[in-house]
């Protein structure tokens, strides 16, 4: 997994709350084999139009939001089913960093184990960044997990808090695999003294 440490990016806005994960990625998408490609699938429904051609009325549409990488989000954002799919797609169409007053649970833990920082402002800062992104064409943020910061090219400075062992993953980019690696060696050695003997095996045999 890509670690996440320091990042400076445009700023697309989704002003919709109660975004589930069925909206990130339909379920006619849901039978790819890997975590490559999602990002074509990401909010699907919203982003074409019946004929397949791009919807000009949906944001992430609209030429300034082009090639953004933080995301701008409403409450509850990645609420519905748990399908890890919604952070794949996520990460695939671009998006490193995530902006909104609260997640869904499962959603949020998604996105640390797929090396996305979801960052929770309260709803007030929230909206001003909204107001920001909309006044300003190119509008950018950077967001500092080590500092814990998200600070703009005006002065702008906003602290977030997050929990300390999901930052220490990001950071050094374990997913749950490279956690498991880290104790690779020990892992390894009580399989050792653990192995099943061959009197064990005999004796399953007899039965």
């Amino acid at each position: 997994m890509q670690p996440f440490s320091k990042h400076t990016g445009l700023v697309a806005i989704l002003d919709r709350v109660n975004v589930d994960t069925d909206q990130m990625v339909p379920r006619q998408f849901l039978k790819l084999l890997t975590r490559e490609g999602f990002g074509k699938a990401l909010f699907y429904d919203w982003r074409f139009l019946d004929d397949g051609k791009l919807n000009p009325d949906f944001t992430l549409n609209q030429p300034r939001y082009r090639g953004a990488s933080i995301l701008l989000a409403r409450a509850n954002f990645g609420c519905g089913s748990s399908r890890e799919h919604a952070p794949w797609a996520i990460l695939d169409y671009g998006f490193r960093a995530l902006i909104a007053p609260s997640y869904a649970d499962i959603f949020y833990n998604n996105c640390f184990k797929n090396g996305i920082l979801p960052v929770t402002l309260p709803a007030e800062q929230v909206d001003d960044l909204f107001r920001r992104t909309e006044r300003q064409d190119g509008y950018r943020l950077t967001v500092d997990l080590e500092s814990q910061t998200v600070t703009d090219e005006s002065g702008l400075s906003l602290r977030f808090d997050v929990d300390p062992f999901r930052r220490e993953c990001l950071l050094k980019g374990l997913d749950d695999i490279g956690l498991s690696l880290r104790f690779a060696d020990k892992i390894a050695a009580y399989e050792r003294e653990h192995r099943p003997s061959a009197t064990m095996y005999e004796k399953v045999d007899a039965v």
